[in-house]
């Protein structure tokens, strides 16, 4: 058992403080956006996947990421996940160096903001989504750690012997389910979407990747949510399925719908 005492500040420096939330989404970012270089320098050496992408197109589009990553993250978790709260303290809604952000609204918020970037552009909305697709678990990874920091997210009782107690878990020594989420929706996520879509170099339609990662990344949160404890105020719904499960699901279906579409096209060439 391990007793959770790890301070959210990473630096204090008086009238203004830096938090491992707010370095996570740093690192993410930065991190993402090297290694997405990185891909379209690759990709277009081989001609594959993600040909016809600028570098500097996507550098112009990180502005418009990290725009929707904060806004459909921070949103969509007043939204989805305490609406009524968030409506009598309006403040608060502010306050994302706190915590509280919704992966699936930020899913929504980058969609939109690359709907509007690649119609700008007049480039293909997926092939912008697919290299998100593999540096977004990078992020996803980083974010984990910083909600393990926090002591938020936590999972449910058990006696394992790497069980850690949080300082808000009601002292009862509980799974580590944000390092279980990094590692299967960051590490391993990372792996399967990078096999598919360089490793091994399948002249893959621009959107494939965008549905595989929507699929794989729901599956991994599903097998997450079952350690996880479900937020106190929502609970599990219709006595089986907590928020996060839900929403997978809703995800699985859109990377499903994605998929058929790309194939139902190439039969109809």
């Amino acid at each position: 058992m391990i007793i959770h005492n790890f301070n959210p500040i990473f630096i204090d420096f008086g009238l203004f403080q830096v938090r491992w939330y707010s370095l996570a989404y740093i690192l993410g970012i930065v991190f993402g956006w090297i290694y997405a270089t990185h891909i379209i320098k690759e990709t277009n050496k081989n001609k594959h996947n993600f040909e016809s992408i600028k570098k500097s197109d996507f550098d112009d589009l990180i502005i418009h990421i990290v725009l929707g990553i904060i806004l459909g993250g921070r949103l969509g978790y007043v939204i989805f996940y305490n609406l009524f709260y968030y409506s009598e303290n309006i403040l608060e809604v502010f306050k994302i160096w706190q915590g509280g952000m919704s992966f699936h609204g930020g899913v929504l918020g980058v969609v939109i903001a690359i709907a509007i970037y690649s119609s700008k552009t007049k480039v293909n909305f997926y092939k912008y989504t697919d290299i998100v697709s593999c540096v977004a678990p990078i992020g996803i990874f980083f974010g984990r750690i910083a909600n393990f920091i926090n002591g938020e997210l936590y999972g449910k009782a058990t006696t394992l012997p790497w069980s850690v107690v949080f300082p808000d878990g009601s002292n009862l020594s509980r799974h580590p389910s944000q390092i279980y989420e990094a590692i299967l929706e960051g590490i391993i996520l990372f792996i399967l979407i990078n096999y598919f879509s360089i490793k091994k170099k399948f002249i893959f339609k621009p959107g494939y990747i965008s549905g595989l990662f929507l699929i794989f990344y729901s599956i991994l949160r599903i097998l997450s949510e079952i350690f996880r404890e479900p937020d106190v105020h929502i609970g599990i719904i219709l006595n089986y399925f907590s928020l996060g499960t839900l929403l997978s699901i809703v995800t699985i279906f859109f990377g499903l719908l994605i998929i058929f579409k790309i194939k139902k096209n190439e039969q109809n060439l």
